[in-house]
């Protein structure tokens, strides 16, 4: 790591100090607005504790191995919350708690900040950094757009030169009570902010803010009218920080307000954990966009979790990733870590040198910085979707406006009641709102057995009893979870069908990524009502092994059909289907020994005298199941015909031992004819499925036919073109249903 940051020194050094300027007045208004709510004697504390933790984490990231250009500082989500919870835990009536014990209160609310860093460091230690992330965006909106607002009206009273608190609905009976110099100020400061990237890029827009608004502040008290002003930030703690809050934690705990509030403390820090958690795993993606630098999410919780529970000890709030300070950093030049080590050593130096000129800080320009920062906050996403569906560019506007709902509806909370409140109420409609869109039907597409065949060719005669009785087959292709949101319509798509008079259903399970128990039981359910009218339900695309497979062995599913009924894809369960078809239709009469000569389809139209020449032309071959019959570029040119038995047409898929079907063939039927017409190799590998016994006609003998038996040829073509034909049309009528 010494050589790495040996070979980037100049742009680290630029890049850190640049970081720390941008980080400085921010971690001041955040420091000041976690611990607002507990009024002016810990306005000077929160200054410190958010320099303190924009010392303490980048350091201990760096010491746990964290080589990244990525600043670490508190953020304005999470700061948000930890006013929240300071407010609703320790300012409220019947808390419990003694404001004017200073040291004993703070000592809680750092007690909060280092448990929540202790579960922030657990999910990454047990690799939970993923689980955060389910938090639905609709849920995170509402809360960003909620603290957006509380900053905002957590800054009135500061930005107006109130001297009391005066809530935000009741301004305007309070305007009488307004200092117009200290807004003058808030606003110049934030005009300042938020045109600085247009006025100059030299100074970055907060420090020029802060630039303007100190200036406009001493020019007024240049002037004498100090009176009409708001006050300054005050004297800083002079002291340097140290890990005194460790020891006082467990002295705290001993007291018996500390144990009333314990449930509050444990469900605040669970919070905060939660939201530091995502709000850091989305600020590391975003600056690994930007830098190329690879982030791994658990590692990261990791050093934030650590990071925050040894700011806790020094008396800092939480921390995460600064976007501005990570982007300004890396474009200053930064490449190494040791840029996060110049940002906190120039803090240090500034809490420690320069606590005098921080405490001459306006408060009204940290007001104003922050109202910027509160209108920058505002989700950009919620305002575009509220502008698109009033201009309705939406088309599945449904759906976007359950998603306004839960953002307002968490905003609202947040702001009513308190953020986790919010937060449990938003995760609860997105859980039921994702609930009833998953539980729509699970079959993906429907289709019956006279529309769309297996690959196995049978004798004419028998592919129209198949295709004239082939409704009595159905394939139901599910996707998604079958789960109790989706079995119910499932079982009842089933029960419409067998009032149709449907014998065999095929549940094609290929896009079905899982089944819980209520879909395992409600499968057997429909397996019992099936089997109960003597019919016959089929899955197809199940694995003998794998997750699935085994919950369905568990389950029980498996066993009570039988493995019989249980087929590696659809297309050999079709095959079963139409097996038992065709075996009922004929009584249950098997295929029987072998097809005559003289009935097979590519023999129609044959007289006496030219059957008797083309038989003496056509070998007799037999061939043991298992059998190749011919391999996949082969350059034999034979027409086989089956007499009895069958055959399957493969061919090779990328990978080890892998093969796909394309087609079967019965007796009665053809094969090979496309070598013979084209001379060109074998297409597939034809292998016998069980004894097969075959009429060959050799290229030789079709040479032969052709030269001397012109008619006879003519003939056998005909008949050939007749059975192609009819499998291209299948084959259409097959492609039309699965894309209709």
């Amino acid at each position: 790591m010494t050589r790495r940051w040996a070979s980037h020194l100049r742009g680290d050094i630029a890049g850190g100090v640049a970081a720390a300027v941008l980080t400085i007045p921010v971690s001041m208004g955040y420091g000041i607005l976690s611990l607002q709510p507990l009024g002016e004697p810990y306005v000077a504390y929160g200054v410190l504790a958010g320099l303190v933790s924009a010392i303490m984490v980048p350091l201990t990231a760096v010491l746990l191995g964290a080589d990244t250009v990525m600043m670490y500082a508190p953020r304005s989500v999470v700061t948000f919350l930890i006013g929240s919870i300071v407010l609703h835990s320790f300012v409220k009536p019947g808390a419990g708690i003694d404001a004017a014990d200073v040291h004993s209160t703070l000592s809680l609310v750092f007690l909060v900040v280092f448990t929540a860093g202790l579960i922030q460091a657990l999910f990454g230690r047990f690799r939970l950094g993923r689980l955060v992330q389910y938090i639905p965006s609709p849920v995170m909106a509402g809360f960003q757009n909620a603290a957006a607002i509380l900053i905002l009206f957590s800054q009135l009273d500061a930005l107006f030169g109130f001297r009391q608190h005066v809530p935000p609905l009741l301004i305007v009976r309070h305007l009488s009570s307004v200092q117009p110099l200290t807004l003058l100020v808030g606003v110049v400061t934030a005009l300042g902010m938020w045109h600085g990237a247009r006025l100059t890029r030299r100074i970055p827009p907060t420090i020029l803010g802060l630039l303007l608004g100190s200036g406009a502040y001493y020019a007024i008290v240049v002037m004498g009218h100090r009176a009409g002003l708001g006050p300054t930030v005050g004297a800083l703690p002079t002291t340097v920080p140290t890990p005194a809050y460790l020891v006082d934690f467990a002295a705290v705990l001993a007291t018996p307000a500390a144990w009333r509030v314990l449930p509050t403390i444990l469900t605040g820090a669970m919070s905060l954990a939660l939201v530091a958690s995502l709000d850091g795993l989305l600020c590391a993606k975003t600056v690994e966009a930007a830098t190329r630098q690879k982030v791994r999410g658990s590692r990261e919780l990791l050093g934030l979790g650590v990071g925050n529970m040894v700011a806790a000890c020094f008396g800092g709030i939480s921390s995460g990733v600064n976007l501005g300070a990570s982007f300004a950093n890396h474009k200053s030049g930064a490449r190494t870590s040791l840029s996060v080590v110049v940002a906190a050593v120039v803090i240090l130096l500034a809490v420690l040198l320069l606590a005098p000129a921080i405490a001459l800080v306006p408060r009204a320009v940290i007001a104003g910085l922050l109202v910027v920062v509160s209108l920058q906050l505002l989700d950009r996403w919620s305002i575009r979707i509220v502008r698109q569906m009033l201009a309705k560019e939406f088309v599945y506007w449904r759906s976007m406006t359950v998603d306004v709902l839960v953002i307002a509806l968490v905003a609202t909370v947040a702001i009513a009641a308190d953020l986790v409140t919010a937060v449990g109420i938003g995760l609860g409609v997105a859980i039921l709102s994702f609930l009833f869109r998953m539980s729509r039907s699970a079959v993906r597409r429907a289709y019956h057995g006279d529309a769309i065949h297996s690959r196995r060719t049978r004798e004419p005669a028998l592919m129209e009893l198949v295709q004239a009785r082939g409704r009595e087959i159905l394939v139901l292709e599910l996707e998604g979870p079958i789960f109790f949101g989706t079995a119910e319509d499932l079982a009842d798509r089933v029960e419409a069908a067998l009032k149709d008079g449907v014998a065999w259903v095929v549940l094609d399970l290929k896009r079905v990524n899982e089944i819980d128990s209520t879909g395992a039981r409600i499968l057997l359910q429909v397996h019992e009502r099936v089997a109960q009218e003597g019919r016959h339900l089929l899955l197809s695309h199940l694995p003998a092994t794998g997750r699935l497979a085994d919950f369905l062995k568990d389950m029980r599913v498996t066993a009570a059909l039988t493995r019989e009924k249980v087929f590696a894809d659809t297309d050999r369960a079709l095959e079963w289907a139409e097996d038992r078809l065709i075996a009922r239709e004929r009584g249950g009469a098997g295929p029987g020994g072998e097809v005559p000569l003289e009935r097979l389809d590519v023999l129609a139209g044959l007289d006496a005298g030219e059957y008797a020449v083309l038989k003496g032309m056509l070998g007799r071959r037999t061939y043991a199941r298992g059998e190749v019959v011919f391999r996949e570029g082969d350059k034999s040119r034979e027409l086989f015909v089956i007499a009895s038995g069958a055959a399957s047409v493969k061919i090779r898929l990328p990978g080890q031992h892998r093969e796909n079907r394309l087609a079967t063939f019965s007796a009665g039927t053809v094969f090979g004819e496309v070598a013979l017409l084209d001379e060109q190799p074998r297409s597939a590998t034809v292998e016998a499925d069980e004894d097969l016994v075959c009429y060959v006609l050799t290229a030789a003998a079709f040479e032969t036919l052709s030269r001397e038996h012109r008619a006879i040829a003519i003939k056998l073509l005909a008949n050939i073109g007749r059975e192609l034909g009819r499998r291209l049309r299948r084959a259409n009528a097959t492609i039309y249903q699965l894309e209709s």
